[in-house]
């Protein structure tokens, strides 16, 4: 029998895969990992959860496994679904819903201003699990969340509530949502202040609602039956390791193209160059997530935005040759010809991810001719970008494609430079140390340092 120190099992939406960990030793140890297909429609993931963990069992040569712990990220059942509804976008919604995105969720549905009666009907059909109401600087406009909140109040919605707006309206929001009967969460405001971003503080309470509830959703109902430790949102743990590296390396990038998106996380300071210059705050750590840029579920959609006349150019196929390719095209490549093709998504996929998720210079004119702002995340500071997932951190070509983020420069764009050191999460493991650095942090950036190679 082997006895290892933990267990972490990634539950997607199609695949679970197990991670073995042992810390008996003077070094944290990676033992390897299994997969299996995951069971959310069965009714039960543990079922997927004990195949990967024989799955790994079999990989790594165990006739019979016990461990000290399991904990767990989860992007199945949906993930963490939420809707955001906040005053002035470019302010309060921008604020929670930087703070929700840095939390690992999906954000399903955003407003401004007072919810309409359409609002209201979508958010009931969205069924999310958190809804996040934000508005108004401390001290200022009151209306708008006390309105939106008794709106709310009236849904068929089992889900918490998280409020971070304006502090004078956290004693009659809490009271509102305690007489419907519903969970309320106060938190510190969003956007106490103009131009001051506090998002910290609603990133954990709804890293904490989420591991609460995950357990209510669809196919999720017995996984405590396994689980001993931490579930996370998969995304969110990606964050979590990002800010762990940080703290030892500074400003980085890390960059996960999936099959269905692409997630950006950075975790950088503005330079002091920019900051003069910037229109509005950024959060430190920041994530964004492109839904429609994907080597698999979302391969059509990058298809399209490059043009299959391009794509057949660049593989030096005909048009008959490349309908092919795409009509037999997994998730996995295997063959060196979908390798190929794989990489020429997942290099769209990366350098327009970091574009989108970066910042710009504007011209502005005025009375005093033209000026130079600066408006979006600063990533001129990065000094490594990190490649995870399965395209990153697999794919033959994945350092090049990460060099031509800085190449790819109009000009006008906040990229990282030249400078930026490029490193590959090679054990695939970045989700898993995320969620294990909530109690194991030394372990955590321990594993994750020599996972890339430094």
């Amino acid at each position: 029998m082997s006895k290892i120190s933990l267990l972490v099992a990634e539950i997607g939406s199609t695949t679970t895969v197990i991670n073995g960990f042992d810390f008996s030793g003077s070094e944290p140890i990676f033992i390897g990992q299994g997969q299996a297909f995951t069971s959310v429609e069965d009714g039960d993931v543990n079922i997927g959860v004990n195949n990967a963990i024989e799955d790994f069992k079999k990989n790594a040569g165990f006739d019979s496994l016990e461990w000290d712990q399991l904990i767990a990220t989860s992007s199945a059942a949906g993930g963490l679904k939420m809707t955001v509804h906040g005053l002035v976008y470019d302010m309060t919604v921008k604020a929670a819903k930087e703070a929700a995105l840095g939390a690992g969720a999906n954000i399903k549905f955003i407003t401004s201003g007072k919810l309409r009666r359409t609002d209201l009907k979508k958010i009931e059909e969205i069924q999310p699990n958190i809804i996040l109401i934000a508005g108004g600087i401390d001290y200022g406009e009151r209306d708008t969340a006390i309105e939106n909140a008794e709106k709310i109040a009236q849904l068929d919605i089992k889900a918490p509530i998280i409020y971070a707006g304006n502090i004078e309206n956290d004693e009659e929001i809490k009271l509102i949502f305690e007489e419907a009967g519903m969970e309320i969460y106060i938190v510190d405001n969003v956007y106490p202040r103009i131009d001051q971003l506090n998002i910290e503080p609603t990133r954990a309470v709804i890293q904490d609602v989420f591991e609460r509830h995950i357990i209510h959703a669809p196919g999720m109902e017995k996984i405590t039956e396994l689980v001993n430790g931490s579930i996370m949102p998969t995304p969110g743990a990606v964050m979590e390791a990002s800010r762990l590296l940080y703290e030892e390396l500074g400003d980085l990038m890390t960059i996960d193209v999936g099959g269905a998106t692409t997630d950006v996380h950075s975790v950088a300071e503005v330079s002091e160059e920019i900051q003069r210059i910037l229109i509005s705050p950024e959060p430190k750590a920041k994530r964004s997530v492109e839904g429609d840029l994907g080597c698999y579920v979302s391969m059509p959609n990058v298809v399209e935005f490059i043009g299959k006349e391009n794509i057949a150019e660049k593989m030096n196929v005909s048009m008959e040759e490349l309908e092919e390719i795409i009509e037999k095209h997994q998730p996995i490549p295997s063959t060196e010809i979908d390798i190929q093709f794989s990489e020429i998504l997942a290099e769209y996929a990366t350098i327009t991810a970091v574009k989108r998720h970066a910042g710009t210079y504007r011209d502005m004119y005025g009375a005093e001719g033209k000026k130079t702002l600066a408006q979006g995340k600063d990533l001129t500071t990065v000094k490594y970008i990190i490649g995870t997932g399965g395209a990153l951190s697999r794919l033959p070509n994945r350092i090049e494609m990460m060099k031509k983020i800085a190449r790819s420069n109009s000009g006008h764009e906040l990229l990282p430079t030249k400078e930026a050191e490029i490193l590959v999460d090679n054990d695939y493991i970045m989700a898993s140390l995320g969620v294990m650095s909530r109690q194991h942090p030394e372990q955590a950036l321990a594993l994750l340092k020599k996972s890339i190679g430094i």
